[in-house]
């Protein structure tokens, strides 16, 4: 073997002759714990070089442990470590180097330590990632199991379709990063595509429940809209707004359609009355300006109608209130807008004769006589019979007894003379 000049150069001879020696022959030792190994022969070498190249092998698995421990110390995969730290110890271990074995072992040993921590850590760390991972999927397939069993009544489509896309979104990103057991896998993906799958089925069979609702709700209005569209043209005023009346009632009671459906529906129903009312509105302005004078006249009568209050003679007031409502009746109708502030007037003045007609019947009704008179007797006879327990109070001198007489006979008294002058004012 022909080595080069600067072979020597890469190790330290001084530190390789403590730890092995060369025979004249060539032949090289490496001395481990007190003991002498062959590690080879270079006959056509010097004593030197013969050192220097089994050193140098030496201090290249040096590297390599130096290497590996700086591995160790930034956290490194602990299996690729290990696989590592074995092929360093099966070459420490055929004693073909020369070098500080048991230095290099008692690094290797700790290195071996080392690396089964990190294994440990690794495995502590991946059961947390793995019970992170399940908690955060369980809660996954939880939320979208709670969606799909909505009330389909009361729920926001909408808003749940799209959170449990954002829940299958998780549902991926969450499997990219950490892989489950195969059998915790399936069993929480069964579960999960059953929630969306329910929900799905959940939604389409509202969605199509919506559009016949719709379908229903369009045809019951476009019917409304072409009887209203009819009568747009009618000028049958009252008849007309009766129904159009009806046909509001309809309306509202009819089910809703889609909101731009249902928008554009109210606009031609809307469209029509507004028609009809608009034309209706037209015709009474110009029946109001024939009625302008009849108000004038019915303004008149209203006066002549307040002049008879208060009422001082009723037979003179019925008889001129009765001219007064046939001269209103012939008077004919007044415009719309002072119809209810006139008619109100009269009524006023009818209402104050019809009280005073009633005033009179019941001061001179036979029936209240009649009663008012029993009640004279009644009390005249109660009387009489108080009269004799104060005589016989006084006789018995008991002071509190005969208080107690006189205050019941003085009540009685005072209660006769008040019915007797409401009986006077019923004859009168």
């Amino acid at each position: 073997m022909t080595l080069k000049s600067d072979d020597t150069s890469q190790v330290n001879l001084e530190k390789a002759r403590q730890f092995g020696r060369v025979t004249e022959d060539g032949h090289v030792f490496v001395i481990v714990e007190g003991e002498e190994y062959a590690v080879g022969q270079l006959p056509e070498a010097t004593e030197e070089e013969a050192l220097s190249y089994f050193a140098r092998k030496f201090k290249n698995v040096e590297s390599q442990v130096e290497l590996l421990e700086a591995r160790v110390e930034r956290g490194a995969p602990a299996a690729d470590l290990q696989k590592s730290v074995e092929q360093l110890g099966a070459q420490v271990a055929n004693r073909n180097m020369v070098g500080d074995y048991a230095n290099l072992q008692e690094r290797l040993i700790a290195l071996t330590a080392k690396i089964a921590e990190l294994e440990e850590a690794e495995k502590a760390h991946k059961a947390q990632a793995q019970e992170t991972a399940l908690k955060a999927r369980e809660e996954i397939v939880s939320e979208a199991e709670a969606i799909a069993a909505q009330d389909t009544a009361t729920t926001h489509w909408k808003n749940s379709h799209s959170r449990m896309n954002e829940l299958f979104d998780a549902w991926k990103e969450t499997q990219r990063k950490h892989h489950l057991p195969k059998s915790v896998e399936d069993e929480l993906w069964k579960r999960f595509r059953a929630a969306r799958t329910t929900f799905d089925k959940h939604r389409r069979a509202h969605f199509s429940s919506l559009d016949e609702a719709n379908a229903k709700a369009k045809r019951i209005k476009e019917a409304l809209i072409a009887e209203a569209e009819s009568l747009a043209t009618s000028t049958d005023w009252a008849d007309t707004s009766a129904k159009y009346r009806s046909l509001m009632d309809k309306w509202k009671e009819s089910p809703r359609a889609s909101r731009k459906e249902d928008d554009s529906l109210w606009a031609r129903f809307r469209a029509a009355q507004d028609k009809f009312f608009d034309a209706r509105n037209a015709a009474n302005a110009e029946l109001d300006k024939e009625y302008e004078q009849n108000l004038t006249v019915k303004e008149a009568l209203l006066e002549e109608a307040r002049a008879l209050l208060p009422v001082t003679n009723l037979k003179q007031a019925k008889t001129k209130l009765d001219d007064i409502l046939d001269r209103w009746d012939a008077a004919g109708r007044v415009p719309r807008n002072a119809l209810r502030r006139v008619e109100g007037e009269l009524k006023k003045v009818q209402d104050e004769i019809h009280q005073a007609e009633s005033a009179k019947w019941s001061k001179s009704d036979p029936e209240k006589k009649a009663r008012a008179n029993s009640m004279l007797t009644q009390l005249e006879d109660a009387i009489a019979g108080l009269e004799k327990d104060l005589q016989k109070a006084e006789a018995s001198g008991d002071a509190r007894r005969i208080k107690k007489a006189q205050d019941a006979l003085d009540a009685r008294r005072q209660w006769l003379e008040t019915l007797k002058a409401s009986s006077a004012n019923l004859g009168s």
